[in-house]
């Protein structure tokens, strides 16, 4: 008989450290985090880069500088009409090498208008989730820090890829904060 996928998300998690801190179940308190039927909902760390629109005239993939944004750390926080902000996961992941993942917004945020991108995690990738999160309601919509944001979807394959995240030394490797837009 075939491992359910959320016992496999939950031994995955245990056995190789795939995602920590780990939440078991889904906890419903607020937005729902933790194991779903076939992926996990994490969440929204208290770390945030908010665009500093006075001084960004543009914004350019291969030179992002530092001080286009400002650093907060709030347990929740406001996000202007039609403006976007940079945030991170609460959980640090590895993923192994035979899975990838695909990562959709929760549908709460999603029915205020919140868009959540996050990009696939590679296989042998890890770190913290790097979020970018736009508004595209005509109003403010608040986020809220330690609870869910986003549902990780994993896709196991049965042939193991040739050349990893890691065996290619990807750029944002083990990154441990919010990161900014690089080139190697």
């Amino acid at each position: 008989m075939a491992v359910k996928p959320d016992h496999w998300i939950i031994k995955m998690a245990h056995e190789q450290r795939m995602i920590e801190p780990f939440a078991e179940t889904q906890i419903r308190t607020g937005i729902s985090f933790g194991v779903s039927c076939y992926g996990y909902d994490f969440r929204l760390s208290h770390e945030f880069k908010v665009l500093n629109l006075s001084s960004a005239a543009a914004i350019d993939p291969k030179s992002i500088k530092g001080d286009l944004f400002t650093d907060i750390q709030a347990d929740s926080i406001l996000l202007p009409a039609n403006s976007y902000l940079l945030a991170r996961s609460e959980e640090y992941f590895r993923i192994p090498r035979g899975i990838i993942t695909i990562c959709s917004g929760k549908s709460t945020y999603a029915r205020c208008g919140i868009v959540v991108n996050v990009t696939p995690f590679e296989p042998e990738w890890e770190g913290y989730a790097t979020i970018s999160l736009a508004n595209t309601a005509p109003v403010p919509v608040r986020l809220y820090a330690g609870e869910g944001i986003a549902q990780l979807l994993f896709l196991e394959t049965s042939d193991i890829c040739n050349t990893s995240y890691k065996d290619k030394k990807g750029k944002y490797q083990s990154q441990e904060g919010i990161t900014l837009s690089k080139l190697e």
